[in-house]
């Protein structure tokens, strides 16, 4: 059988060049974490089965690489394997997200971490999804998460340190939406919805953007909904604004079917992160925010670019997830950065690293004799001792295409060491 060059489907080798704009993300993301207090941890990439098919992460539990067990434990399940059985196969996967793992990660190691706890966590995740622009079946994912801290604290934490990081790498005048799973609740019981039908309703509301009021309304008819609720919470939408009065107006329709204090969180949040910003973007209060996850709780949020057409990163609340291990619900808010999406996004307009000092090439006449190399060596040691960039290459025939090539890689210094003039 012949040997592929090609990565497996949906996997990328990645060149130099984005390479290096990965490394200086995660440098940046490290370091303005760092100063928020949000300290690093680790979980394995693979999971429990049992973890990842707990009916917490939506459609992404369609999406598990699954794991088959190994030895003995797999032949005796060979045996008892059918057409309806086949996950006997099976006690592990790939986690498709950090959340979960953080999740099982604090239920296990609570008593010996700070609370609140405030984790930042980056690592490769997998998804079987339809590899597109941007998105891949292996990606890494930078979270952010508070836990332990009940109050709206954490969620303006949250989008104050991720909107600073992306002010520091380049972006601007992108916008965080923001909603309450509560709010959208509110909503679909004032419209006469049934409870057993939220999901279905929160699903077809979440396709606004890309289908419009009428394309809701004509799926949610279709699937056998009153036309009387559909016209009645999508006439909330028509009417609703995307800033501080639109949370307004919803708190006074809606009334007893809101819970008391939805409101006032999501305007403090809003009029919070707006006063204290220290990057050029807009916080909007978008009702038909949905978020896929099954595990949120309360406030959601997402990074709309325009560059992009869609979410480049988003979080929320999910207070009962860690209660799935302990019995015991905790506190606890995220906020994940499409880490692909935004080194994609560098990429295509030709990011440019702050410099940290010049690069430097030596290149060096072919045949140098040992002593003399030795020479070079030394020198380019002494040079890196205090913090410079040395690249020592063997000098090329076409000298000058050899510099062009090196020019891209970000190099602006020359030195070159010929044998009779050493």
């Amino acid at each position: 059988m012949a040997m592929k060059k090609k990565p497996v489907t949906g996997m990328k080798d990645i060149l130099p060049r984005e390479m290096e704009i990965r490394d200086y993300v995660i440098h940046e993301i490290k370091e303005t974490y760092k100063t928020f207090g949000f300290s690093g941890m680790e979980t394995p990439c693979v999971e429990h089965i049992e973890n990842l098919s707990s009916n917490q992460g939506g459609e992404n539990e369609k999406l598990i690489f699954k794991i088959l067990k190994r030895g003995d434990k797999l032949t005796s399940a060979v045996d008892k394997v059918n057409a309806d059985n086949a996950d006997v196969l099976v006690d592990g996967g790939l986690r498709y997200d950090l959340t979960l793992p953080l999740s099982r990660y604090y239920a296990n190691n609570a008593n010996d971490l700070p609370s609140p706890f405030k984790a930042l966590q980056m690592g490769n995740v997998w998804r079987a999804d339809r590899p597109q622009r941007g998105r891949y079946r292996q990606f890494m994912q930078c979270d952010i998460d508070i836990l332990g801290e009940p109050t709206i604290l954490a969620e303006i934490e949250l989008i104050t340190a991720t909107t600073t990081l992306l002010g520091k790498i380049g972006f601007e005048k992108f916008t965080i939406r923001l909603n309450n799973r509560k709010m959208l609740k509110a909503m679909a019981a004032y419209s006469g919805f049934e409870e057993k039908d939220y999901d279905s309703v929160f699903i077809t509301l979440d396709k606004m953007d890309k289908i419009g009021l009428d394309g809701v309304a004509e799926e949610l008819v279709s699937q056998g909904f009153s036309k009387e609720s559909v016209d009645k919470c999508l006439d909330l939408f028509d009417k609703v604004s995307e800033d501080v009065a639109g949370v307004r107006y919803l708190k006074d329709t809606l009334g007893e079917f809101l819970p008391a204090g939805v409101a006032e969180d999501l305007e403090t949040i809003m009029t919070s992160v707006d006063a204290t910003k220290s990057a050029d973007f807009k916080i909007a209060f978008d009702p038909t925010l949905v978020r896929g996850m099954g595990y949120y709780t309360g406030p959601i949020f997402e990074i709309s670019m325009d560059e992009f057409g869609g979410s480049v990163g988003g979080g929320g609340r999910y207070d009962e997830m860690i209660g799935k291990f302990t019995g015991q619900n905790t506190p606890a808010c995220g906020f994940s950065i499409g880490f692909e999406r935004i080194v994609m996004l560098l990429l295509e307009k030709d990011y440019q690293i702050p410099k940290q000092g010049e690069k430097i090439a030596y290149l060096v006449e072919k045949n140098m004799p040992s002593d003399k190399m030795l020479k070079i060596l030394q020198q380019a040691n002494e040079k890196r001792a205090n913090g410079e960039q040395i690249n020592i290459a063997i000098m090329k025939k076409n000298k000058k295409f050899q510099k062009e090539q090196m020019e891209k890689e970000g190099y602006t210094v020359f030195e070159e060491f010929f044998v009779d003039r050493m």
